[in-house]
């Protein structure tokens, strides 16, 4: 039988004090595991001079009003579209709290290039590739891109008027680089 001095010494035993060192013990290997995967995960992302390399030039000169063309930027495909003063007038004249996502013409262009839509042709519904890119395709019922997967048809400035498409067809980051030349991405 342990006497009086020796139950003194043991200490008190708490059962909170293991599970405590245990949940301690588990939570630094947790950030340990945490410091080590971090820097082998960021290892997999594309590095600077990649996503530098990730833009795409389009040569527009040949592009008459009225005409669009299809390319790619970043595997995607890429619609330019040289638009014919009507078109750009039927798109403004849509008043713009009508739309589903409301935007206009200008939001979606830039200064003194109205008549230069460039967007992603990709439909915002289920990611299929809309018609209306090039010559001789069905444009839809506002004369801009249809998607006939789900029906989904834009305007002549990629803005969403009917259809399951929840917002607009996408415009990427560009620069007019020369009057000729766009720099997308």
């Amino acid at each position: 039988m342990a006497t009086d001095h020796e139950a003194i010494a043991e200490g008190p035993q708490d059962p909170r004090r293991r599970d405590y060192l245990q949940i301690g013990a588990v939570a630094f290997a947790g950030v340990g595991v945490g410091v080590i995967a971090l820097p082998l995960i960021n290892q997999m992302n594309p590095s600077a001079d990649v996503l530098a390399a990730s833009s795409t030039e389009v040569d527009v000169s040949a592009i008459q009003p009225g005409q669009a063309i299809k390319t790619t930027f970043r595997k995607q495909p890429l619609f330019v579209r040289n638009l014919t003063p009507a078109e750009i007038a039927a798109a403004d004249a849509v008043p713009v709290s009508s739309l589903r996502d409301p935007e206009t013409l200008e939001q979606r262009t830039k200064p003194g290039k109205t008549n230069w839509l460039i967007t992603l042709g990709v439909c915002t519904h289920l990611g299929c590739v809309p018609l209306g890119a090039g010559e001789g395709e069905n444009k839809g019922p506002f004369g801009g891109y249809f998607c006939p997967c789900h029906g989904s048809a834009y305007d002549t400035a990629g803005r969403i008027r009917q259809g399951p498409a929840p917002t607009n067809l996408h415009v990427p980051d560009y620069v007019f680089t020369s009057d000729t030349v766009v720099t997308v991405g």
